[in-house]
């Protein structure tokens, strides 16, 4: 399915089946063995599950637009917006996976996406984020605000130098 919905729609389609169960965003569909029935039933699932995919990129394509740094930012701004980004980024993938198995997978994911998105080489993006996160995100535990601040700040130091920013 992933072949054919690739082919005719291009790249974006290919996390159509990442469901809640493996931590990905998609409500629509289980797994093969609880999706797949009749012809009619299981297409209607996958086109449902190819618009949860769907939402989920152009929802996270806005955020990362309205967290973003603008460009010229200084080193303080720039750790103020990443850490910001964190803050609201992972609250966002927690309630949307509903911290089910592997949930820090689409976090990690999305806040790579998101770093990227501000010009960061995507490996380099990768390692920031692995480092900052350091496993201390579980499956089907709940980060604590507290945590995901940590997380923040953590990755906003490794990224920019500075650790701390003006109240703004």
């Amino acid at each position: 399915m992933t072949a054919l919905l690739t082919s005719r729609y291009g790249r974006w389609t290919c996390g159509w089946n990442w469901a809640f169960l493996d931590g990905g965003p998609v409500g629509a569909w289980c797994c093969d063995e609880h999706s797949i029935g009749e012809a009619e039933e299981t297409a209607a699932r996958v086109a449902a599950s190819l618009l949860d995919w769907r939402d989920w990129l152009e929802d996270m394509a806005e955020r990362f637009e309205q967290l973003a740094p603008l460009p010229g930012a200084d080193a303080e701004e720039r750790s103020w917006h990443l850490e910001r980004a964190v803050a609201r980024l992972v609250p966002t993938v927690v309630d949307r996976t509903q911290v089910e198995y592997s949930w820090d997978g689409l976090c990690a994911t999305t806040l790579t996406w998101f770093l990227s998105s501000t010009g960061l080489d995507p490996e380099e993006a990768e390692k920031a984020v692995d480092a900052a996160i350091g496993g201390r995100f579980k499956s089907w535990v709940r980060p604590s605000l507290t945590l995901i601040d940590a997380v923040g700040e953590d990755l906003a130091v490794r990224l920019t130098g500075r650790g701390f920013y003006r109240e703004r």
